[in-house]
């Protein structure tokens, strides 16, 4: 297969078609020519985009692939005016609807944005106001763009957050973006960048936070507005099933250049060109997950032995070597409820009811379960964030509720977290160098030369080049942050990882990394994981034991072969067929 521009594609479904001949070819919404973005650094210009040329069709959907840092949303951004104050477009067209946009300024812009061209970004935290409710943000959109009046956009925002999928919208309409999980911020942002109907959809990871079941509703969504108003898609995605499903046409991007295009079945069922191959074959497979988990031998893996330099010191002998099954578990908890308190007259809300599991010694337990089933509030009551309102944890015998002082400090450097969030959870004013340092300087491990190597040492393991030591967080892709994140929860060496939605974020290639990297080290210490994810194939690869949680309770729990071959509840074989792509065939 010659690889071939979206734009010179013929085949394709009429009954998609919005125009009244099926026969005949959609005009293009938006035409990229040449398109080269750079980015002024302190070392000099850096070029992001090398002349990328893109062609999307009124009604279609276009989805572009390919790793962290390849381009990808430094595209998408091109096309809305959108890119940092560093940034900025050195040569090409982009022309939506025929008119050129490239040297638009900044009024004419804003006309554009939110009407006629939609924006649902990637990160759900930092794009919504922390001091204003969910539903005045979109009741702002619907009213800016004249798409509600003040005395119909009450109902106007309930709508869009329901076709969002948020349960309970009129009440949820009333709630703040810290009162939302992170699939439910997800959802909110959605919302207001389907509220106005806009001709393009610029969709940038919208899903990436969201279980799979809600994934459905929202791709499905965003569908029917393809069919009923002809709205185009430009879908910016590492997870290949979804773009292969959705999107009738891929591009893929590699360091800033597109290196294949064509119709989506096609380019996975027969890559051409090696960085495709290597993305089709990263991708995890629910099928073929567990085969690869098992040829990940602790014998086999090429680094097996390798530990940490010297500066964090000895791994702790309890961790030093994977325990005897016969061992007690590393965590047990039993009975445990969480109650949030109603605010101004409203009922209380329990977001964990009567939960019991164990995580054994060197072993991954995964929780999985639809945004808001109480998953991230049972990790937090562990690493101690939130206090249990009944029930007990215990971690290696001893009573976490009741931990305080020099014994919670000790507690804390033996049980880490990986965010789900790498956007806020890290702090955007220190170096990458000063965020991986502060844990070991907080509790004096090793001088600061010897800190330093350990750094390093961290950096290399997640696959960051050393010269991230001095750049800052807002300089990262969301891939690279969440890369420093794991990079941070590694540096004091503990025996429990919490890991909540920890390569969300990640292009498949960075993802396979992360996940060999989390087997490797589990080998190697004998780590055990509470591992939280809404991506089923990834829990199938690295899961020894498997929770499946809905609305705050334990519904199965089972190994994990058993729990994805041989499903007992009808909500987990739910969640088993909504993986999207799941039927689909790729190649190599």
């Amino acid at each position: 297969m010659t690889a071939q521009n979206p734009a010179q594609n013929p085949a394709r479904d009429p009954a998609r078609d919005p125009v009244a001949d099926p026969t005949a070819e959609p005009a293009p919404l938006l035409e990229v020519r040449d398109l080269a973005v750079a980015f002024s650094t302190m070392s000099g210009p850096v070029q992001a985009v090398h002349e990328a040329s893109l062609t999307l069709r009124a009604g279609r959907a276009l989805a572009i692939v390919g790793e962290s840092g390849s381009g990808k949303s430094t595209t998408a951004m091109s096309v809305i005016g959108l890119l940092p104050g560093n940034g900025r477009v050195t040569g090409g067209s982009v022309r939506f609807a025929g008119q050129e946009l490239v040297g638009l300024d900044e009024q004419r812009m804003r006309r554009i944005r939110g009407r006629q061209i939609g924006l649902v970004p990637q990160d759900p935290m930092s794009n919504l106001n922390p001091v204003t409710t969910v539903g005045q943000q979109v009741a702002e959109t619907l009213l800016v763009h004249g798409m509600a009046t003040r005395q119909d956009v009450h109902e106007k925002v309930v709508a869009a957050l329901a076709a969002a999928g948020l349960p309970e919208p009129a009440r949820r309409a009333k709630q703040y973006p810290h009162e939302f999980s992170g699939g439910m911020r997800q959802r909110a942002l959605i919302a207001i960048g389907l509220a106005c109907r806009p001709r393009l959809l610029i969709a940038d990871e919208p899903t990436s936070a969201l279980d799979v079941t809600v994934q459905r509703t929202i791709l499905d969504q965003i569908e029917r507005m393809t069919e009923e108003i002809g709205t185009s898609v430009l879908l910016i995605t590492h997870d290949l099933g979804l773009a292969a499903e959705r999107a009738q046409d891929i591009v893929v991007m590699h360091r800033g250049r597109i290196v294949e295009a064509g119709p989506s079945a096609q380019v996975l069922e027969d890559p051409q060109h090696d960085y495709t191959r290597r993305l089709v074959q990263a991708a995890p497979s629910v099928a073929a997950a567990r085969v690869a988990r098992q040829a990940a031998s602790p014998g086999a893996t090429a680094v097996a032995g390798r530990g940490a330099p010297g500066p964090a010191g000895p791994v702790p002998a309890a961790a030093e070597k994977p325990a005897a099954p016969e061992a007690p578990p590393l965590v047990v908890i039993e009975g445990l409820t969480k109650v949030f308190k109603g605010r101004l007259g409203q009922a209380d809300f329990t977001a964990v009811k009567d939960v019991s599991l164990t995580v054994p010694r060197g072993r991954t337990v995964a929780i999985v379960g639809e945004s808001g089933s109480g998953k991230t509030t049972t990790a937090r009551m562990l690493l101690k964030l939130y206090e249990p309102t009944e029930g007990s944890i215990r971690f290696d015998g001893q009573d976490v509720v009741g931990l305080r002082g020099r014994e919670l400090a000790a507690f804390r450097q033996r049980v880490q977290p990986i965010f789900q969030d790498p956007y806020s959870s890290l702090n955007p004013m220190f170096t990458i160098g000063r965020i991986l340092e502060e844990p070991l300087s907080t509790y004096r491990r090793g001088t600061r030369k010897e800190r330093q190597e350990r750094v390093k040492w961290l950096l290399e393991e997640v696959a960051l080049p050393p010269s991230m030591l001095n750049r800052y967080p807002n300089e990262l892709s969301g891939g690279q942050r969440q890369r420093v994140a794991i990079a941070r929860a590694l540096a004091l060496q503990p025996e429990l990882i919490v890991c909540d939605e920890p390569v969300s974020a990640l292009d498949v290639l960075v993802q396979k990394q992360i996940l060999d990297l989390l087997g490797r080290l589990q080998d190697e210490f004998g780590l055990s994981y509470l591992f939280i994810s809404h991506d089923l194939a990834v829990v199938r690869l690295i899961s020894d034991e498997v929770c499946v949680m809905k609305d705050g309770e334990v519904v199965e729990a089972a190994e994990s072969e058993e729990v994805f071959t041989n499903p007992r509840h009808p909500y987990t074989r739910q969640l088993l067929a909504s993986i999207p792509g799941n039927e689909l065939r790729v190649g190599a």
